[in-house]
């Protein structure tokens, strides 16, 4: 029998997996206080450099016995070590928050505001990133003033619907010198809801079907017109006059107009399952979330009908929420 030889993993999946483990160490939470405990420190590219010179420099000095250069050398190792504290001591000390997440679009930015509370003295060069190799370079810097909070903003796409989670936040500095980097990994607890994806250039929205003898409010039809209308009444409510006529009416000498509530027709439109056939259930979904986006913006009553979810028409910031909620959680577990 041959051993079957395995391929060895590139370095860049050693990295995930190591920093996946990594992650895992740390309790989910949405505050998170740096203590000695998670703030991790090690010499930079620089720092290894700065010890190797004052290697040399001993060596030298021993050979030599070079007084002056014993006293450049602990002069410069002082320096080192009080730069190490000063870059732990940095981050030690310092409060993380993250603040409720708003929902989102899939394939758009999630923006994460972060809040450091500082109980000391001022602080400065303080980077905060997502954790993970590949966003090493997107980093935001600030400084903590002293005794008070200091905002911080990130973001991240998420690239599917549903309830997603918050990925893990890298806080670092290399302040004073740059020859220690420290930081602290830190995973926060909340999540974010997700919408899908709205399709791009999605289709006319489907008709609405007329309920005809329902008491509603009376629509503008494409010329302007009102539908169910008739003369003025004496006793009408005023609610029922069609103001908008009854301005023409003074400057033309015609007569008032009222709603007829007994004739008015009211539309429903319904954003169905069914109106999206052919598709899969991802892009019906996309779909569904451009027509609700489009209703929106034309101010129409609307309804949505999903495989055991049925929303009824309405209209307003918080029934979009409840539509959107909808078609991010379908299909998931409750």
């Amino acid at each position: 029998m041959s051993a079957q030889l395995q391929t060895p993993l590139p370095r860049w999946a050693l990295r995930r997996r190591i920093n996946h483990w990594w992650e895992l160490r740390h309790t989910p939470r949405d505050t998170l206080t740096l203590t000695q405990r998670n703030v991790y420190i090690l010499p930079t590219p620089a720092g290894l450099a700065f010890a190797a010179l004052l290697l040399l420099l001993l060596l030298a000095s021993i050979n030599d016995q070079l007084s002056l250069g014993y006293l450049l050398t602990f002069l410069l190792t002082g320096s080192g070590l009080a730069s190490m504290h000063a870059t732990h001591g940095t981050l030690r000390g310092l409060t993380l928050h993250l603040r409720p997440v708003n929902p989102t679009f899939a394939g758009q930015p999630a923006p994460l505001e972060l809040r450091l509370t500082n109980p000391s003295a001022q602080r400065h060069g303080i980077g905060l990133r997502l954790a993970g190799h590949e966003h090493a370079h997107d980093v935001t810097w600030t400084d903590a003033a002293a005794l008070t909070q200091t905002a911080a903003c990130l973001s991240f796409v998420p690239a599917q619907r549903g309830l997603q989670p918050v990925p893990a936040l890298r806080a670092e500095t290399r302040f004073p010198l740059g020859l220690f980097g420290a930081w602290t990994i830190w995973r926060p607890a909340a999540q974010v809801l997700v919408y899908p994806k709205p399709e791009e250039n999605a289709p006319p929205l489907p008709a609405s079907s007329a309920l005809h003898g329902h008491t509603g409010s009376s629509r503008a039809s494409s010329g302007g017109e009102y539908e169910g209308v008739r003369a003025y009444q004496r006793g009408d409510s005023l609610k029922l006059v069609v103001w908008k006529k009854a301005a023409q009416a003074l400057q033309t000498g015609g007569e008032l107009v009222s709603r007829d509530t007994s004739t008015s027709v009211s539309h429903e439109l319904w954003l169905d399952w069914g109106h999206c056939a052919g598709l899969d259930p991802e892009q019906r979904l996309s779909r569904l979330a451009a027509w609700l986006l489009r209703a929106r913006d034309l101010g129409l009553d609307y309804g949505l009908r999903l495989p055991g979810v049925e929303l009824p028409p309405g209209q307003g910031e918080l029934h979009q929420r409840e539509c959107l909620r909808a078609l991010a959680l379908w299909g998931f577990a409750a």
